[in-house]
């Protein structure tokens, strides 16, 4: 996107940000980028199922940056401005993928999470075009989070 955004556009944005800082989500997120690590659809099912606190975390996290990127998609928030100063719904896009094609099929929905899927694929090209090498580089420093958090989880049991 080579324009400027329009004020409507900023504004959106803004508020955008805004609902990130409401106490739940702002819990919610915190504990998704410390502890969601799944590997499939039936772990994270397992782990963090309907009804349970964890699962009711994950799936505010998912639904939150879904709606924001469906915004993104359908052009209400300006591209540019969006990839450059918000990182984590990848990071979200990131943990969740593994689960998706289980999540579909088990709910009979294809379209599951796919304003983020689609705007993650689009920023995977804006960022590999601006930064050769950053995805793989988050991806390996997440890797590194994994062990700790498992760690974590094991004392806290």
């Amino acid at each position: 996107m080579d324009s400027k955004p329009t004020y409507e556009q900023a504004q959106l944005h803004l508020q955008v940000f805004d609902m990130r800082r409401e106490a739940k989500l702002r819990e919610a997120r915190d504990w998704f980028a410390k502890n969601y690590f799944i590997q499939n659809f039936e772990e994270a099912f397992k782990q963090f199922g309907p009804g349970s606190q964890f699962g009711t975390y994950s799936m505010m996290v998912a639904g939150y940056w879904d709606q924001t990127c469906a915004l993104l998609n359908y052009g209400l928030l300006h591209e540019e401005l969006f990839f450059s100063t918000t990182g984590e719904f990848y990071m979200v896009w990131d943990r969740l993928k593994p689960m998706v094609e289980g999540a579909r099929k088990t709910f009979s929905n294809k379209d599951f999470l796919g304003n983020l899927e689609k705007a993650a694929k689009r920023y995977e090209q804006w960022i590999e075009s601006r930064n050769p090498g950053h995805l793989e580089a988050m991806r390996q420093l997440m890797s590194q989070m994994r062990p700790q958090a498992a760690g974590t989880a094991a004392r806290a049991s």
